[in-house]
């Protein structure tokens, strides 16, 4: 059924289209059930005097305002790219969810206050099967809610509407237990109904703290997908001519707006033309078959002198010893008159980069000190150089 009616409001539209049918079906029968929910819980919550009830009605009637915010949301980050937003305004869905979480955040604190009035002073709670009834018959609608959001954001791959639907399976979960205190309290001289209250409200904070970390991460930037840089990586490893990558660093703008750069490495002999066109055609199947916009540099890398082979196994066992050192590239010999330069970027995890960079020049220098030529010694020139993709991938 759920997979029916998504197939029926998004039909077969593609990309941003798809992302904003997906938005707007997501807000609009949020908006329209949450409100439905929180008005009868309310009015449950009335008829038993149940602070947990209507704490649970509250959480309600703000998903109903994150609704209409995520409507809103989705509807603006559809919009093209302009001058002034030249990456376009995708990453509003990101700040969008940010919103939604602050509204549960702000939620969960007032069913807090309410349910600590009520342990203070507890009222009497009158259970009525109507209400109860009630109570079952909108959690088996929450459940469903939660389906469906999740269906949509698998379908876009938004972490905006699964958080929109971990919020749904939350409602679920601390309704059932506002049902089961609702049946207690009158067997019960211990203040159930404001201690459940008090569990809901920390509960809702807690799901909104965590809604905020996932929907924060994308726009303090994030490591980039897997998936997407192994993807890159096998573009690279089945270009004829290119012999490897490094620098590769993803910007996300908002889903479907991602942009890259990356270093491509090549023969030096290679020509200058085949090399440029070696590059385009990269560039040209990640924007065809990611939907990447790909900027690529190209790095000479000379294949056929010995001394460099060497020096790449001498500088690669050196640095294979270091803590934090994720790799090393860029690597060539320059010549001079009484010294010749090993020169190299050290790639380094974000862990105290300065000290690990030290660390490995220091290796380096000293697995050269032992190589002498006759123009005189190897002096290793190094370069930091960080890490901005996730570990273990295609290379």
């Amino acid at each position: 059924m759920v997979e029916k009616l998504i197939d029926r409001f998004v039909g077969g539209a593609a990309g941003r289209e798809e992302r904003e049918r997906c938005g707007r079906l997501s807000g609009i029968t949020g908006t329209l059930l949450n409100a439905l929910l929180g008005a009868l819980k309310l009015a449950a919550g009335l008829l038993t005097g149940s602070i947990a009830v209507m704490a649970d009605a509250v959480n309600n009637l703000t998903d109903a305002a994150a609704s209409v915010i995520t409507f809103v949301g989705f509807s603006y980050a559809a919009k093209k790219s302009d001058d002034e937003h030249p990456f376009g305004h995708a990453r509003v869905e990101y700040m969008t969810g940010m919103v939604v979480s602050g509204i549960i955040v702000l939620a969960g604190w007032g069913i807090i206050t309410e349910s600590y009035e009520k342990i203070v002073s507890p009222g009497p709670v009158a259970p009525s099967p109507l209400a109860a009834a009630l109570l079952v018959a909108l959690i088996l609608v929450k459940a469903w809610l939660y389906r469906f959001n999740l269906a949509l954001s698998r379908r876009i791959g938004s972490a905006s509407l699964k958080a929109t639907a971990i919020d749904a399976r939350n409602d679920v979960i601390s309704s059932a237990v506002v049902l089961g205190a609702l049946l207690a309290a009158p067997v019960s001289s211990f203040p159930v109904d404001g201690v459940v209250g008090l569990a809901v409200g920390c509960f809702v904070i807690y799901s909104g703290l965590s809604m905020v970390k996932e929907t924060a991460a994308p726009l303090l930037g994030q490591n980039p997908d897997r998936a997407v840089v192994d993807a890159i990586a096998l573009l690279v490893k089945e270009e004829p001519g290119a012999l490897g990558y490094h620098d590769l660093i993803i910007h996300d703008y908002g889903p479907g707006h991602v942009f890259a750069t990356i270093h491509i490495e090549a023969d030096s002999r290679m020509d200058v033309f085949d090399s440029h066109r070696m590059v385009d055609n990269i560039e040209q199947r990640a924007q065809e078959s990611l939907g990447v916009l790909l900027v690529g540099h190209m790095d000479p890398i000379d294949t056929q002198d010995l001394r460099v082979a060497e020096m790449r196994v001498v500088i690669g066992d050196a640095l294979a010893e270091v803590p934090g050192v994720r790799g090393f590239h860029d690597l060539r010999l320059v010549p001079g008159a009484r010294y010749t330069r090993v020169i190299f970027d050290v790639v380094v995890s974000h862990e105290d980069p300065k000290a690990t960079f030290a660390l490995a020049k220091k290796a380096a220098q000293q697995a050269l000190g032992s190589r002498v030529r006759e123009q005189g010694p190897y002096v290793a020139v190094a370069n930091l150089d960080l890490d901005y993709t996730p570990r273990n991938g295609v290379k």
